[in-house]
């Protein structure tokens, strides 16, 4: 009994606990939520970042005492990495660039970069450093914007579109890295990312496989460099077609990666199109659950070195239990919950989702450093 109980200590578990807390106060108390504000233009932006960094730095005090790790100087590192993040966050935000469809992570990876090769860290930065642990909650807050709901209003059809879909081009991705000898943690990453919804898949599929985090900003560089002129390129070569407006949102909402270069493609063609492209992306994006606990499960079974058959046991201490919590989120808020309501906390735990995993990607960037990536390929080559 005591041993079974130990296992909620881990990190992983508390991380679900972490999650559950965050989406029950959303759920309780919507408008107290904390929300990241776009622009710095007036004092109520001013405070409303400063209300998200207070809660962000309350939840990793309160896990890293959890966890005993040193509390010194979580502070002044996460403001740190906080400011990085805003700073993505108004980036993101700049008209042009919002025009662009880049996503508020894709900045956050680059100035966690800048930061880190073109200037020597201090020690202290680093206590505030946990990518996987920003991942993971964020994950978790992820799933209760994942409503089945969505997928009914496309009907039996449309929900056996994105079946066919997301199974048929993530084993077609899959087969093809294999063929092309990409490892096999960045063939799965790439795989999800571009068979389900872009960067929250592969943000999702590397937490759920423990990948590396400087492989999973390469992946999201890759799946924004594609989505971008895929947004202008789908939409025109559908006017040169003559494609009705269902089939052109359905052809962009089964095509493109991202959510939100699927909304600009469909608002681009006409407002049937933009629905009908967001309806097919919901029912891909329903199914991003599935895929996190398929996934999890044969890389549970596996292992890394896919050596050994382990037993159940084994399977469910390998198991990420951050996949259970996303799982659970999305079952809530989909069956436990009004669908306005779930809507509505859903747009909180969303903007919170998004802040995460832009904190997680600061944090991918301040890790990274070319000059050591360079020293071990040299080294890999003398040998």
């Amino acid at each position: 009994m005591k041993k079974w109980l130990v296992q909620f200590a881990s990190e992983d578990w508390i991380i679900v606990f972490a999650g559950a807390v965050i989406l029950a106060l959303a759920a309780t108390f919507p408008q107290a939520m904390p929300v990241m504000p776009k622009t710095l233009a007036s004092l109520e932006d001013w405070m409303s970042a400063g209300y998200m960094f207070l809660f962000v730095l309350t939840i990793t005090y309160l896990t890293s005492a959890a966890l005993k790790r040193p509390l010194k100087w979580i502070f002044p590192s996460l403001l740190v990495i906080f400011a990085l993040t805003l700073a993505s966050q108004l980036i993101a935000s700049i008209p042009v660039v919002k025009d662009y469809g880049f996503e508020p992570v894709f900045f956050a990876v680059i100035l966690g970069l800048l930061m880190s090769n073109c200037f020597k860290l201090p020690e202290w930065l680093k206590s505030a450093v946990q990518s996987e642990f920003y991942i993971k909650i964020g994950i978790i807050c992820l799933g209760s914007t994942i409503l089945f709901g969505e997928v009914l209003k496309s009907g039996a059809y449309g929900l056996g579109q994105a079946l066919i879909v997301v199974f048929t081009v993530w084993y077609m991705s899959f087969w093809i890295g294999k063929k092309m000898k990409v490892d096999p943690e960045m063939n799965t990453m790439l795989a999800s990312a571009v068979s389900i919804c872009g960067v929250s898949a592969a943000i999702a599929t590397s937490g759920v496989i423990n990948g590396d985090r400087k492989k999973l900003s390469y992946v999201v560089s890759l799946v924004l460099i594609i989505a971008i002129p895929m947004m202008y390129l789908l939409p025109w070569l559908a006017g040169l077609m003559n494609l009705p407006q269902e089939v052109t949102g359905a052809w962009l909402g089964g095509t493109i990666d991202t959510t939100g270069a699927v909304a600009a493609a469909g608002a681009l063609v006409g407002e049937e199109a933009g629905k009908t492209a967001i309806i097919v992306k919901s029912s891909q994006n329903v199914l991003l659950g599935i895929a996190a606990f398929i996934i999890s499960l044969m890389w549970s079974y596996q292992g890394k070195d896919k050596a050994e058959k382990p037993t159940a046991s084994v399977i469910w201490d390998r198991f990420p239990k951050f996949v259970i919590g996303f799982v659970l989120a999305s079952l809530v808020f989909s069956f436990c919950m009004e669908p306005e309501t779930a809507k509505t906390v859903g747009v909180v735990t969303k903007g919170f989702q998004n802040t995460l995993f832009s904190i997680a990607f600061v944090c991918i960037g301040l890790e990274t450093r070319f000059k050591e990536i360079f020293r071990k390929s040299s080294r890999r080559k003398t040998k």
